[in-house]
């Protein structure tokens, strides 16, 4: 029985990771609906769709929606799919901090949210899918067999991403991820439209002191109750 996977979560809580190791070893498809979103931002950032008072300028940016296209492809040899924005692969662009600094109050956006998630409920449509994101649980697969909502304390957190910056040779500063992140938990929590919160059927993960295998394992367990 092939089932749909929802998996939400505060920003760098290592909902991705553990996402895409599942889909990965029983042959689901993964979606990462986060980088969707990154990736309007960039296209936003790129064409200058942000004033210098950091507002958007909406009007635009919703003219551009439709030429704004989003796919995921897996390399040869690679066990994860890169993002890629209009056929370039921006896998490392989407994960600056300057994208992570901007990504909430796009991500707030009705009319950018009504296209990502129809787009996200076109590539799950057939099941056999582990997406995670803010509302995968609540808006996009309201109906999916597995939901887990991922959490951990805001300095944990801060600390993930740093390590994942400084691995990748890209500039970090501690400081500046723990106030982006714990300003994104405000912003994606209290935003109007599909705001983060927990289904009320979700299972929660709390895994500030986790290895990435414990919750792997964790969550394998519950895959394997869901579909046996």
């Amino acid at each position: 029985m092939r089932i749909t996977i929802a998996i939400d979560g505060h920003s760098s809580c290592g909902k991705s990771t553990m996402a895409k190791d599942l889909a990965r070893k029983v042959g689901y498809i993964y979606v990462d609906s986060g980088a969707m979103y990154r990736c309007v931002t960039l296209y936003a950032l790129r064409h200058g769709l942000f004033e210098a008072d950091g507002s958007i300028n909406t009007g635009e940016l919703e003219k551009r929606m439709a030429d704004i296209h989003v796919s995921f492809q897996l390399r040869q040899g690679a066990d994860r799919p890169d993002t890629y924005l209009n056929g370039e692969c921006v896998e490392q662009e989407i994960r600056s901090l300057e994208v992570s600094s901007h990504v909430s109050p796009i991500a707030a956006i009705p009319f950018v949210r009504e296209a990502l998630v129809a787009q996200q409920q076109q590539m799950g449509k057939d099941k056999g899918v582990v997406m995670d994101g803010r509302d995968i649980g609540t808006t996009v697969f309201p109906d999916a067999e597995l939901k887990v909502f991922v959490t951990a304390s805001a300095e944990v957190r801060a600390r993930r991403r740093y390590d994942e910056l400084q691995q990748k040779g890209m500039p970090a500063d501690y400081a500046d991820i723990l106030k982006n992140v714990e300003e994104r938990d405000y912003i994606d929590s209290h935003r109007e439209v599909s705001p983060l919160r927990k289904a009320d059927d979700a299972l929660v993960l709390d895994n500030s002191n986790m290895t990435i295998d414990e919750q792997n394992a964790w969550l394998m367990e519950q895959f394997v109750q869901r579909t046996s």
